[in-house]
């Protein structure tokens, strides 16, 4: 087949005090689209590279009549639904692409209406509430302590920080005002869960579930908080640390297995997602999983050293990371009854 990846590259490492890094955490590195790129190959596919920056849309205007398909890891540049901005062009071109409809990604991005999507669906998520402004914040308001605060619509654990656990009204206050100063968008104040800590990838058509991961916090330093926030993913769960978080599949009962896969199905089909996408969950004190995010396109770091979630979960699985490319590139040729070549 002739395929377009279609992504955004990122040039920095990650490093909260790089603010270039700041525009581009969401976006993947170079080795990513790379690696992404051989598999396709690998599989026999002719690749065309397509960087969706703000001649996107012209680009694939121009390749048009020469692509069977799209393979979609693109975040979008500028906007609160930028996820949604290469979908619709897409769809404008009638061109076949993996992954969901441009609402589904747009939805996807925003936690506040993810869980307000959830909630309708019946599926536990923690209690919470959307700032605009710091002169919202009320204490009279806030009925859960502690609280997580984080951007209503960004990635990658983007603006989530180990300091953003707050056990009281001050710091709440004093983190609120600072995330709406930084990302000019409302902010989302969150339950803190404080169960175990679950990502759940999916693929295909229809989806399946790929063996749970558990992420653990015991080895993060001392004073850390036991959450997947920025400091955890990026700065400690690195190959140079020699820090491993993650446990897959995870270490738990079948009753539970089968509550957080049943909520990850509701999830993924109430949101309308398809072909892929990863699930982050948390117990509550009753050990009942809560859905506390999507995200789609999900990372897929090439490099098993990375610790990359969906690659880790698809190769405990069976699947190696050429044939996890192959099954999104088939669920994507069965929604648009395409013959997969």
């Amino acid at each position: 087949m002739k395929i377009a990846l279609c992504y955004n590259v990122r040039h920095v490492k990650p490093d909260i005090n790089n603010p270039q890094y700041i525009l581009e955490a969401e976006f993947d590195e170079p080795q990513t689209i790379k690696g992404i790129q051989q598999a396709l190959e690998k599989l026999g596919h002719t690749v065309f590279l397509v960087e969706a920056d703000q001649n996107g849309y012209l680009k694939f205007k121009k390749l048009k009549n020469k692509l069977d398909l799209v393979f979609n890891i693109a975040e979008g540049i500028f906007g609160h639904d930028r996820e949604a901005q290469v979908p619709a062009m897409l769809e404008m071109l009638e061109l076949p692409y993996t992954g969901p409809s441009p609402l589904a990604y747009a939805l996807g991005l925003d936690k506040a209406k993810t869980k307000e999507i959830l909630l309708a669906n019946g599926i536990p998520t923690p209690r919470w509430q959307v700032i605009k402004q710091v002169k919202d914040l009320k204490k009279s308001l806030i009925g859960f302590f502690p609280v997580i605060v984080k951007p209503v619509g960004e990635g990658s654990s983007k603006g989530i920080h180990a300091a953003n656990l707050a056990h009281n009204f001050q710091k709440l206050k004093k983190i609120t005002a600072k995330l709406l100063r930084q990302f000019s968008q409302p902010v989302l104040i969150e339950e803190f869960l404080s169960g175990r800590e679950f990502t759940v990838a999916l693929i295909g058509q229809p989806p399946r579930v790929l063996p749970i991961i558990e992420i653990t916090f015991d080895k993060l330093p001392q004073g850390m908080p036991p959450f997947d926030h920025f400091e955890a993913k990026w700065l400690y769960d690195n190959p140079a640390s020699g820090f491993d978080p993650l446990i897959c599949p995870a270490r738990i009962t079948k009753r539970l297995a089968d509550q957080i896969k049943d909520y990850s199905l509701k999830a993924f089909n109430a949101l309308g997602m398809a072909d892929w996408a990863r699930l982050d969950i948390r117990l509550n004190l009753k050990g009942v999983p809560n859905i506390i995010e999507i995200n789609c396109p999900p990372g897929i770091i090439p490099d098993p050293k990375e610790n990359s979630r969906f690659p880790r979960a698809a190769r405990v699985a069976g699947l190696s990371y050429q044939n996890m490319i192959k099954t999104i590139l088939k669920s994507a040729c069965r929604r648009y009854h395409l013959n997969y070549k």
